[in-house]
């Protein structure tokens, strides 16, 4: 049975324009590093900030590093795919994206380029969620749907949690449809605020969302935790999966669990990914 791979519990933002926390990200707790271009850099400073990430780029790095790079269309989106198509490229975000046709353009770019980097679209707009679905099935590069809900709150004039859930559920839903990865949760803005940190993360786990970005150090064992399979988890899996090949082996594709559980193939591939998210925080995998 070939093991599932298992995508980053953690995202933490860092500005391409400073060396110096660009190397403390890669050296914290965070699963995966995004090195940002975009609105964490100023204007004047953008040039510097991409020949900071390209350089990052260019050399062996102890985790993945994702690039957000500028909103799609603009002179400074297509500059800076151009400098970060390199092999150590794991992944463009891609801000405010509202068009299929912008998001091809990008993929396409990275293939003339030689890289082979996938491309997570960020929807930022009430515009860019309702083309959920097709910004999904844009280009077979797309990995994953996620949302910028600042941005996202203040173009729908929504507050509070309670705003931004058919948001969440429209891209858990959509991702899922178009075959994607779960989707990765939005930043939390309030770094002090752990406890509110873990309710809002655990909260997304039940919509759907698999991961988080971070835009603070201290959030990531948080986030960490959130997304690790508890032993009992872990256990339960295991046995589902040891239950579901002696099941195949008699001929059947699914059976039902003592407490009435029915468990398919659906189950099975939950089963899978909790197993690989387990082999990926014990450094196994990922």
């Amino acid at each position: 049975m070939t093991p599932t791979a298992a995508p980053p519990r953690s995202y933490l933002y860092v500005p391409g324009s400073d060396p110096r926390r660009i190397e403390k990200a890669l050296s914290s707790e965070a699963d995966a590093v995004v090195l940002d271009l975009e609105d964490a850099v100023a204007p004047d400073h953008k040039e510097e900030a991409r020949e900071n990430v390209a350089g990052v780029l260019a050399r062996a790095n102890r985790k993945p590093v994702f690039v957000r790079v500028n909103a799609p269309g603009s002179a400074l989106c297509g500059r800076d795919v151009e400098a970060v198509a390199r092999p150590g490229l794991a992944g463009v975000r891609l801000p405010k994206t509202e068009s299929a046709e912008e998001v091809r353009r990008v993929a396409e770019r990275l293939e003339e380029l030689g890289c082979e980097a996938g491309v997570q679209c960020l929807i930022e707009s009430a515009l860019g969620l309702e083309m959920a679905f097709e910004l999904a099935r844009s280009h077979p590069r797309v990995t994953g749907l996620s949302l910028g809900e600042a941005d996202l709150a203040a173009d729908l004039g929504a507050s509070g949690e309670e705003g931004l859930l058919y948001a969440r559920s429209r891209v858990v839903a959509a991702s899922r449809a178009a075959g994607l990865q779960r989707p990765v949760q939005s930043v939390y803005t309030n770094v002090r605020d752990l406890d509110g940190l873990r309710r809002s993360t655990e909260a997304g786990k039940r919509l759907g969302f698999f991961g988080r970005s971070a835009i603070h150090p201290a959030q990531l064992p948080v986030i960490n935790e959130v997304f690790t399979p508890t032993e009992e988890e872990v256990a339960e899996a295991r046995e589902l999966l040891s239950r579901m090949e002696g099941a195949a082996a008699s001929g059947s594709g699914a059976f039902v669990l003592e407490d009435g559980r029915f468990v398919d193939e659906a189950v099975v591939r939950a089963a899978r990914f909790t197993l690989a998210v387990a082999r990926g925080a014990n450094g196994e995998e990922r």
